[in-house]
């Protein structure tokens, strides 16, 4: 679905106006499905919120101070704000827009009664699911919207775009190779090529290309060592994407089952990616943040309507996946407490759990700045910025 050609480098921009313009057509078009994704994911949260009795006092889009808003008749606040990397939804007798803590002094016996910490277990982590359950509904109806209108996309193991610097560029391979095989296992389509790719993690590989009528072999080292240590270090990511694909059409029904089939593979997909990464199976050197999104959502909207959708399902299963972290101040870690709870028969200390929220804060503020960094040099921005001078 990329185009070779759909990646404006930064490195090609000397003034600044010119690098404020590259940011701007790469960040504007990732802010906005920014915001209808965080949008989806906290109506999640706030629709089942309200079904159990809690009251919501905040609905944000963004973080940091209001920049414009209204009042419902139900005195939830809805608000936009000036930083547009995400949104929560407060509820009365919170303490924090994560819902990691209890403030409920001063507020009456009745009022208590509408606060989340006063809900079940089970109703607490029906909240937190409800966000990343809304964004896999999304993702599936998306899904099955763009195949019941266009079709199946049908992506041919043809190479679309290469990365530069990446292991594909520096394997040999180029925009227009087919791959035919990966060892001994035949590729027809692209995400057969996915998945012998991941199978190929931290070994050599033997690709067997086509490439203007002609037959070649490549080998590719999902691996790098380390010249000091001889230490070697997995590399998970090839630096492909494939070109444009094919669509076959079918009926609504049809189209429906396609589309929970193909979410699931996404889901399958994303979980899997996330498994090296933890593991440390894939280099941290792929984690991409900002930048690397904004790029993605820049490229899809030059491709089309259909390309935006298709992104916004893949970013959708993203967003609700990683939210399922067993990490406090995420979803995941919400429920991993209420989990706690039902099984010790009481909450866990005050102390204790502004202790864990300040760890898991910390963890997610770490990756936040690992992945931008890893950004901040895939882009060379301070090549650009040094250029200036």
């Amino acid at each position: 679905m990329l185009k070779e050609n759909a990646t404006l480098s930064p490195t090609s921009y000397s003034s600044w106006n010119a690098f404020v313009s590259w940011v701007i057509a790469k960040f504007l078009p990732f802010f906005v499905i920014l915001t209808i994704l965080v949008f989806i994911h906290e109506m999640g949260h706030f629709l089942v919120a309200r079904r159990n009795g809690v009251k919501v006092t905040v609905f944000s889009i963004g973080f940091g101070p209001e920049l414009f808003g209204w009042t419902d008749r139900h005195q939830t606040r809805w608000r936009f704000s000036l930083v547009p990397l995400g949104g929560y939804v407060k509820m009365l007798g919170d303490a924090d827009p994560s819902s990691g803590r209890s403030a409920d002094d001063g507020l009456s016996e009745e009022e208590k009664t509408q606060t989340l910490h006063s809900k079940t277990p089970l109703q607490r982590m029906a909240v937190a699911v409800a966000g990343p359950a809304a964004n896999m509904i999304f993702a599936v109806v998306a899904l099955w919207a763009l195949i019941a209108i266009k079709g199946v996309p049908f992506l041919e193991p043809v190479i679309g775009k290469v990365e530069p610097g990446m292991l594909a560029e520096k394997s040999g391979l180029m925009v227009g190779d087919k791959i035919v095989k990966v060892d001994d296992a035949s590729i027809e389509d692209f995400h057969q090529l996915r998945h012998a790719i991941t199978q190929s993690t931290g070994k050599d590989a033997v690709f067997q290309i086509e490439r203007a009528g002609a037959q070649l072999t490549k080998t590719v080292s999902f691996y790098e060592t380390d010249t000091a240590t001889q230490e070697k270090k997995t590399i998970a990511r090839l630096g492909i994407a494939p070109g444009e694909p094919h669509y076959v059409r079918h009926n609504p029904l049809m189209a429906a089952f396609y589309g929970l089939s193909l979410c699931w593979d996404l889901t399958v997909e994303t979980i899997n990616s996330l498994s090296r990464l933890v593991t440390g199976k894939s280099g941290s050197g792929e984690l991409g943040g900002i930048l690397s999104i904004g790029d993605m959502a820049a490229q899809s909207t030059k491709n089309g309507i259909s390309s935006v959708i298709w992104l916004m399902a893949l970013l959708s299963i993203n967003l609700g996946l990683i939210n399922l972290l067993p990490i406090p101040v995420l979803d995941g870690g919400h429920i991993l407490l209420a989990g706690l709870e039902m099984v010790r028969g009481k909450p866990l200390s005050v102390k204790a759990q502004e202790y864990i929220f300040l760890a898991g804060f910390l963890v997610v503020a770490a990756v936040m700045l690992y992945a931008t960094w890893n950004d901040l040099l895939r882009y060379k921005v301070f090549h650009i910025i040094k250029s200036w001078f």
